[in-house]
């Protein structure tokens, strides 16, 4: 007898269709919304797969609104995102890394969601061959397609659905629309299909690994500094173990480990980038609304990320994320020790 287990997959639409059928008074628009999502990460997994071999790598010759370099795969990227998700007729505007201003799709085209994107993070390792994603966040506009642009610049209290998109030795996707719940999906490029493979995610309170960029640390605060100080050296009489250190470079990669394993990932604020360096609207807020979901916590050190109320939609933020009892710590730490933040360090 067929094994049942291996032919009643879960793939991602049917996910999210019976996510749809729990709530009667859904009109499916979520549904169509989500769906052009996977459109562009399959779209980007491929070309990421075959990246060198159809010459993608390497600069396109512009920079971004950062003042990054964009990467040829960057641009790519990009277009197709906003192509699928225009085509949609879902959204009425789109924020992503590599435009400078929003992107407001045309009047008969508009629906009643926003979304906010990086189409390619990490993509400085692309050359390397380092893990690097797609990470978004959707809003539902108030005002439908009649919004305006002010209802994009609201707290990260208000997104209803986060994810991001990982491509390495597999393509992982991981979503989450609230209700305490974050899945994780795996592309089987036989049938085309991300499949379920990592049900209901949950961070450990606390874990045994911290991620972040060391050489920076001449840089750090002393909240900062205090804290990865005190899981590199644990006190003799504490019986705690010191962590251990591991740092890609790509925050979805990165995170991603720091669901699975547990742990700390932080970008904090430093002299060179007292406002943090990770921008809130399309990295920090979808991180750290998955971070939550799965039991987590996030934090820029004083303040829950997701209350924070961007100004503009490129504003960056600082950010820990992890285990509740390891954010604990970072909190103490920010409390009991002078920092950027409150403008007490000098």
């Amino acid at each position: 007898m067929t094994d049942h287990h291996k032919t009643n997959l879960m793939t991602l639409t049917r996910y999210v269709l019976e996510e749809q059928r729990q709530h009667p008074d859904a009109t499916g628009d979520l549904t169509i919304a989500m769906n052009s999502v996977q459109v562009g990460c399959k779209f980007v997994e491929a070309c990421v797969r075959k990246a060198r071999l159809i010459n993608l790598v390497g600069l396109a010759g512009n920079t971004n609104v950062q003042g990054e370099d964009q990467k040829k795969l960057d641009v790519l990227s990009n277009e197709m995102f906003v192509n699928a998700l225009k085509a949609s007729g879902k959204f009425s505007f789109m924020v992503s890394e590599e435009v400078d201003d929003i992107v407001v799709v045309p009047e008969e085209l508009r629906g009643k969601y926003c979304i906010t994107f990086d189409p390619l993070d990490g993509s400085s390792n692309i050359d390397a061959g380092v893990n690097v994603g797609t990470i978004f966040g959707i809003w539902r506009l108030p005002s439908g397609p009649r919004a305006t642009v002010d209802e994009i610049l609201v707290p990260g209290s208000e997104i209803i659905a986060g994810g991001y998109c990982m491509y390495g030795s597999s393509c992982n996707l991981v979503l989450t629309f609230g209700g305490a719940r974050v899945e994780g999906f795996t592309l089987d490029p036989a049938l085309g299909e991300f499949i379920l493979t990592h049900p209901d995610i949950r961070i450990p309170p606390r874990g045994k690994i911290y991620s972040v960029n060391e050489g920076n640390s001449l840089y750090w605060d002393d909240a900062t500094r205090a804290y990865f100080d005190s899981v590199k050296f644990p006190p003799p009489d504490s019986g705690r173990k010191p962590y251990s250190a591991r740092y890609i470079g790509s925050m979805v990669a990165d995170v991603h480990r720091t669901l699975l394993y547990g742990g700390v990932f932080a970008y904090p604020s430093d002299r060179k980038s007292r406002s943090g360096k990770l921008r809130i609207l399309y990295e920090s807020f979808p991180m750290a609304f998955i971070t939550e979901q799965a039991g987590g916590s996030a934090t820029t050190g004083s303040q829950r990320v997701l209350d924070l109320v961007p100004k503009h939609i490129h504003d960056r933020c600082p950010i820990f994320l992890g285990g509740t009892d390891d954010i604990a710590d970072v909190q103490a730490a920010f409390a009991a020790n002078s920092n950027w933040l409150d403008g007490s360090q000098k």
